[in-house]
């Protein structure tokens, strides 16, 4: 399948703790969507990353995402590829900021629409040990708070749909592995919870818009984050021709 070339640019929206590329002495030593900007520009595609605060609200990211697009790319309209976090800040930065007449669709990618019970969990037991870390550091934690369930319950009653954007969506179905320690407990406190989930955000609560794809894979490896484990058992999936898919849609909807 040939990746199509959309007349408006793609921004991808990086999810909580996320980045747009790390660099040391002009070196790229990760990025948040490995080979999947350098896969969709070679298709001539006009593709950026911003760079969002990893642990503020989703107010406060919406605003950094929306000066982004000012600033680089002002009065153009866009279309939003947005992971976990980030498709919140997306929301809320077309429904709340303005942004509805220049935002054409915005596809979410394991985003945790209903929140997840993860966060709730994380809230509960940590946040007596880590809150008063993360004040003395001035590290903002709000972004923590916004993913919990009761939040997003609030959020989706605040934060409404724009008529004329086109919302999609991805969810991610991993299937817990007892050698895959950096999932088990997630896995597990959602499962237990909400049901079949990516090791942190459930399907049900990814599920968004007018069409949802279901992907197999954990949370990273939506954004294509290569999982050593699955390398080696030759089980790894590259996404772009998932990622392939999810362009041609919008290709094929007229864009």
């Amino acid at each position: 399948m040939v990746v199509p070339k959309l007349r408006a640019p793609i921004v991808l929206v990086h999810g909580l703790l996320g980045f747009d590329e790390l660099k040391l002495c002009g070196w790229t030593l990760a990025s948040y969507f490995p080979g999947i900007p350098e896969f969709l520009r070679a298709a001539g595609n006009h593709v950026l990353v911003p760079r969002l605060s990893m642990t503020c609200g989703v107010a406060e990211r919406a605003a950094q995402l929306r000066d982004y697009l000012d600033l680089h790319i002002p009065n153009e309209p866009v279309h939003l590829l947005a992971h976990s976090m980030g498709g919140l800040d997306s929301r809320y930065l077309i429904s709340r900021l303005g942004l509805a007449k220049r935002v054409l669709s915005l596809t979410t990618i394991g985003t945790p629409h209903r929140g997840t019970a993860f966060a709730d969990w994380g809230i509960r037991r940590l946040e007596r040990v880590l809150k008063p870390i993360f004040d003395m550091l001035c590290i903002p934690r709000e972004a923590f708070y916004d993913l919990t369930i009761e939040r997003c319950r609030r959020f989706n009653e605040e934060v409404t749909d724009a008529p004329g954007v086109r919302y999609f969506s991805v969810a991610g179905r991993h299937e817990n592995d007892w050698r895959d320690l950096r999932w088990h407990l997630p896995h597990f406190i959602v499962t237990q919870m909400e049901g079949e989930n990516d090791g942190v955000v459930s399907v049900a609560s990814a599920t968004y818009g007018e069409d949802c794809d279901l992907w197999d894979g954990d949370h990273l490896t939506l954004v294509n984050w290569p999982d050593p484990r699955a390398r080696s058992s030759g089980t790894w999936t590259d996404r772009a021709a998932h990622y392939t898919r999810l362009v041609s849609r919008l290709a094929d909807a007229g864009f």
